[in-house]
């Protein structure tokens, strides 16, 4: 296992004790992972997409990729959009389950740009832009559209090249930068980065990443640090999405009433501690304890802050 440059030592333990414990469960009954899955593919679709402005509830989301409802009042652009994405998710998945090697290229980036927009946006889609772009509210200006294949070109022999440098969550969020960095696309660039991103997530064992569309600011800052250099935001913010994908998982597939492991608010945390709520949520949002969030709620365990004093003594 590679040695992780950004992502702190209690990030990767808990990593990968949960990936241990998650390995250990399986293989997963056929009913129980179908199902998962199946909740996991219509939550990704509908944060990636809402964090692009997509105007779709999740349970609208559901209705449309499920039940091929059509929403009253809503875009169908939006309907597009979900039902591409869903199609993305699918390839992306007949790809990650099979036992061939999957390597990222620039011919698999532009498939799945293709899928995630060939209803809404069929003239752009699987092309690189051929024009400039200016991001609105954002001090990074993407590459020249003429820049943009060499760009490309440099970023799969990059990450060829640090395949052992980084912990796999690590090399997966960096990924994920340097692509939304370059926004090779004129549109899907985001949904595409997130897609890319969770090849090489999945490919080592772990569930799919969501970043949340309530975590929308923070992943928009973490992803600006990461333009001037600072690059263990975005790593601990990815690592945050894993862990909670981790946790929904080992939820349901072990259930447990211990006391001890059970996800508490905040708050409740608190009580009985040197800690107030807000430190706690500090500590949750840097990824010194673990920790997860539902909705606009962090929840952690006693457990958890345990660990943490631990490692302070």
């Amino acid at each position: 296992m590679a040695k992780a440059q950004y992502l702190s030592k209690n990030t990767v333990s808990t990593l990968e004790s949960k990936l241990k414990e998650l390995k250990a469960l399986r293989p997963i009954p056929a009913t129980v992972f179908s199902k998962i899955r199946e909740q996991f593919q219509i939550e990704m679709t509908y944060n990636s997409n809402a964090i692009e402005g997509n105007s779709l509830t999740l349970k609208e989301t559901f209705w449309v990729v499920q039940e091929g409802l059509t929403i009253k009042e809503k875009p169908l652009k939006d309907h597009l959009e979900a039902k591409n994405h869903d199609e993305a998710l699918d390839f992306m998945y007949e790809l990650t389950d099979s036992k061939k090697q999957n390597t990222i290229s620039e011919h698999l980036i532009r498939q799945l740009h293709q899928l995630v927009v060939q209803d809404s946006q069929r003239d752009i889609a699987g092309k690189y832009r051929d024009g400039d772009v200016y991001i609105s509210g954002a001090e990074h200006r993407p590459s020249s559209h003429m820049e943009v294949p060499i760009k490309m070109h440099e970023l799969i022999k990059w990450l060829s090249k640090n395949k052992t440098k980084h912990h796999i969550v690590e090399l997966a969020a960096l990924l994920h930068h340097k692509m939304v960095n370059i926004h090779p696309f004129w549109d899907g660039n985001g949904r595409i980065s997130r897609l890319v991103m969770n090849i090489l997530i999945l490919n080592a064992g772990y569930p799919l990443a969501i970043i949340l569309k309530n975590d929308r600011k923070r992943y928009y800052r973490v992803l600006s640090l990461a333009d001037k250099g600072e690059y263990k935001p975005i790593c601990e913010f990815v690592a945050q999405a894993v862990m909670r994908s981790l946790n929904i998982y080992l939820k349901v597939l072990k259930p447990t009433k211990a006391k001890n492991k059970q996800f508490i608010s905040l708050k409740e945390l608190s009580k009985g501690s040197s800690y107030s709520a807000t430190y706690l949520r500090k500590l949750a949002t840097q990824g010194k304890i673990e920790a997860i969030k539902e909705k606009r709620n962090w929840l952690s365990t006693r457990e958890a802050l345990k660990n943490y004093m631990d490692s302070l003594r």
